[in-house]
Formats: structure tokens, C-alpha cells, sequence
């Protein structure tokens, strides 16, 4: 009798209690893994458009519609444009990161001296907006340069650190068909395709649009509610 009670009362507890939780579990992380997530940033490799800290809201619909759980591609609308922010598993070792299209397929990316060249046009640079700046440590802004790089279609904010080891010169190097060339903000210290080549299409995640939290670690992990809202999309689209 107590058996038969206590199996009554486990398939009642599995169909009100277990399986919805667990229908929702599966919802809930097929969103997140076919049509938007968020990405935490634990380094400072697109300084100055994205802090350590960051978390980006990362909209897995804008290029293409994936197998939940996968990077199979149900379709495809769109691809990574130049200056898109996107993010995407490294070919060195899967680890997911955060960066900015250079090169598109077909392109050769150059860089001289910190100076980027696309196609052979050596890429203009302006004076930085202030602001971009703020809010890095002073130690931070003292030992950086800041400009605005005109990348076509996408001005953005960089940065170089004064005496880091970096690589601030490579040769022309083309990007293969269904291959993107991604770099960090933050030149000087970036691992990026400098590094380990250019991504593969099927690798990309999506594209980052925009930043939905930021807790400043150094300042035992507060709000940066400055930045709440803060647009990663490029200005120029």
C-alpha cells in the first residue's frame, strides 16, 4: 500500500513539479542557444568600447538561424559586415571571444605600424571622442594613445598601450572565402587573428549589440549603470 501511494504521489510530483520545470529549462536554453544570449567580458581586449566587466547582449538572429545546441545552420540571411562587434569560438582552442570584423572575404588586411590597410588603402585615423576614454583607470590613460579609426562604413574608437610587446606590423595577408579577420579594440593587447588566422563563417556566434550590464571589478563589482543601454552597433548603419 505505501508503495503504490508513494509511485501515485512521484508521477503527480514529475507532472506538476519536474516536467515544467524542465519544458521551460529546454525553452529557456534553446532561446539562448538559436536566438539570443548574452556574453560576459572578462578582459579588456576591445577597450575602449567594452570594459572588463561588460555583459553584451548577443542577437544570434542577425546573420543566421542555428540548430539549437549546435552551429548548424537551419538558413542564412545576412553575414558579418566590416566593424561589426561579433562574437565567435577561436579556431586555436573553442574558446568563445569578442571582437571586431576587419577583413571580409576576400580581402588582404595589412598593418603598419599600428596603422591598419585594407586592400591596400591605408585606413584614416581622427582625434578620439573624450568620452571614450572616461572611463578607464588614469593609470590606463596615461600610458595609452586613443584615436578614431575610420574603418569604412564603421568609425570606432582604439587604443595602444606605450611598451607592451605587440604585434603592431604583419603582412598583407588575404582572407579566404567564408573567413572573416577579427581584431580587438584595444591593438596592444588583443589575441586575435594576428594570432591565430582568420574565422571561419560557421564559427561566428553573432554579432553583439549592445551592453545590458557592466560591474566594475575593481570597485568590488558595482554597477557601471552609465553603461547600461550602451550601443555597439556601428553609427554609421
Amino acid at each position: 500500500m505505501n508503495t503504490k501511494k508513494y509511485r501515485v504521489v512521484a508521477r503527480r510530483w514529475w507532472r506538476q513539479e519536474i516536467r515544467p520545470l524542465l519544458i521551460l529549462a529546454l525553452v529557456m536554453f534553446s532561446i539562448r542557444s538559436s536566438l539570443a544570449d548574452w556574453n560576459d567580458v572578462p578582459t579588456g581586449s576591445m577597450k575602449p568600447t567594452i570594459l572588463e566587466g561588460d555583459r553584451v547582449f548577443v542577437n544570434k538572429l542577425a546573420y543566421d538561424l542555428k540548430v539549437p545546441f549546435t552551429t548548424w545552420h537551419i538558413t542564412q540571411w545576412s553575414n558579418p559586415q566590416r566593424g561589426d562587434i561579433v562574437v565567435f569560438f577561436s579556431p586555436k582552442d573553442g574558446t568563445r571571444l569578442v571582437k571586431r570584423v576587419i577583413g571580409l572575404p576576400g580581402d588582404t588586411v595589412e598593418l603598419r605600424n599600428e596603422q591598419l590597410v585594407i586592400n591596400g588603402q591605408p585606413v584614416d585615423y581622427t582625434a578620439p571622442d573624450p568620452e571614450m576614454a572616461a572611463q578607464l583607470s588614469g593609470a590606463e590613460r596615461v600610458r595609452s594613445v586613443f584615436a578614431t579609426e575610420k574603418l569604412p562604413a564603421c568609425p570606432h574608437a582604439v587604443m595602444a598601450i606605450y611598451g607592451v610587446p605587440a604585434m603592431r606590423t604583419f603582412a598583407p595577408t588575404q582572407v579566404p572565402d567564408s573567413h572573416y579577420f577579427m581584431m580587438g579594440d584595444n591593438r596592444d593587447d588583443s589575441f586575435d587573428s594576428r594570432y591565430f588566422g582568420t574565422v571561419a563563417r560557421g564559427q561566428i556566434v553573432g554579432r553583439a549589440t549592445s551592453v545590458v550590464l557592466s560591474l566594475d571589478k575593481k570597485n568590488y563589482w558595482l554597477p557601471r549603470w552609465s553603461r547600461t543601454g550602451t550601443s555597439l552597433e556601428c553609427k554609421a548603419k
